[in-house]
């Protein structure tokens, strides 16, 4: 189950019209955490982001998986939109099981070569280099035209103030 807290900022991610990618990776931030607490393990940082964007859709954020999705991927994603809305309880013994599993994961991999700025870091260049410009360059300008005034004028600040100075 998700906190409330994660559940909450993806609705407010969902009221001011970020997309479904967005307001999932409230879920996907969560997890992360989960990972680097030691709450449970992940194989790899694929796999984390992937327990989070589950919850996402479970959760009723309409995240659809990637047209190059393999066909469990896309399988799984279709179960986890299906039990959007349903609050039936999971069983504890598959809660147990599901658990355990993540946990001897973590035993092989430790949490900060799975979940750390670097991993991520990786895994997001990986991800982007598979994208277009195109599709790169609209989901910039659709960030920046949700951002709001305040949120540009605090970017355009940080680029000012990161920018190489000559």
């Amino acid at each position: 189950m998700p906190e409330k807290k994660t559940t909450a900022r993806a609705a407010k991610a969902k009221r001011e019209g970020k997309s479904a990618s967005t307001q999932a990776g409230e879920f996907v931030r969560e997890e992360i955490e989960h990972v680097r607490e030691g709450k449970h393990g992940a194989k790899s940082t694929k796999q984390a982001i992937a327990i989070g964007l589950s919850k996402a859709r479970r959760a009723g954020v309409d995240a659809k998986p990637s047209k190059t999705a393999s066909k469990a991927t896309k399988k799984k994603a279709a179960q986890d939109s299906a039990k959007a809305g349903t609050a039936k309880e999971p069983s504890a013994t598959r809660s147990r099981g599901a658990k355990k599993a993540l946990k001897t994961a973590s035993k092989k991999t430790p949490a900060k070569k799975v979940a750390s700025k670097q991993a991520l870091s990786t895994q997001a260049k990986k991800a982007a280099s598979k994208r277009t410009a195109a599709s790169r360059s609209a989901a910039a300008k659709k960030a920046a035209k949700t951002k709001g005034a305040a949120g540009r004028k605090a970017a355009a600040k940080k680029a000012a103030r990161t920018r190489k100075q000559d």
